[in-house]
């Protein structure tokens, strides 16, 4: 059966998943990008942007594993990018060039209508206003048989938690301190959920642990 899945979401040490102010500069806000140097190291990261070589370990087969059987992907408004409010010329096309990295349909969840975009490499931005569960029936019906891969931000992520709808969790836990930024987890209560942890496995620069729902 598909499944909404979470994976490679990276945390500070203090519960962080995204700095403070994000903006064009800064996409997961003020210091977010030091937690993702696990990540830039991998192999599989550094292939998907052209380059060669990068670690192949515990943190490059959790990375690719990230991306195997995903037929489509939700994204909050702020993971799409920094534009507020209305849509405006609407020439802002996401933070990836012309080729993202999906390649696959894109849910992004959104106040303000705006008309699907088709990119290179077989990605297309569907925008969705009517909330997290039509976001997610729309995702699923593209999906197939595939899972579905939420891809965040923190609040997106928050949301889809409080309501149960997260399967799986992946988190990664990074030796940074924020200080202040979006924290992913406070005030939810991930036990009572019916979240367990199934793995947890040191990786090279990072910890990862695997939640999942039961039941």
């Amino acid at each position: 059966m598909s499944k909404l899945r979470v994976q490679c979401f990276t945390l500070s040490l203090d519960g962080f998943g995204a700095g403070p102010n994000q903006s064009i500069n800064n996409p997961l806000g003020e210091r977010g990008l030091e937690m993702m140097n696990w990540a830039f190291a991998t192999r599989t990261f550094q292939q998907m942007h052209g380059g060669d070589g990068g670690s192949t370990g515990i943190d490059d087969q959790f990375t690719v594993r990230a991306f195997e059987n995903v037929g489509a992907w939700i994204l909050g408004r702020n993971m799409f990018g920094p534009v507020r409010g209305g849509w405006g010329d609407e020439s802002w096309k996401g933070w990836w060039g012309e080729n993202p990295p999906y390649h696959v349909p894109v849910f992004v969840l959104t106040h303000h209508p705006r008309a699907s975009i088709t990119m290179e490499g077989g990605t297309v931005f569907h925008f969705v206003t009517e909330g997290i569960h039509a976001a997610l029936a729309q995702a699923k019906a593209a999906a197939g048989v595939k899972d579905v891969r939420l891809g965040g931000g923190v609040a997106t992520v928050r949301q889809y938690l409080a309501a149960g709808l997260v399967d799986e969790m992946h988190l990664v836990l990074t030796p940074v301190l924020l200080g202040a930024g979006e924290s992913l987890l406070s005030g939810i209560d991930l036990a009572a959920l019916g979240y367990k942890c199934t793995e947890y496995v040191p990786g090279m620069n990072v910890t990862h642990a695997v939640l999942t729902r039961m039941g």
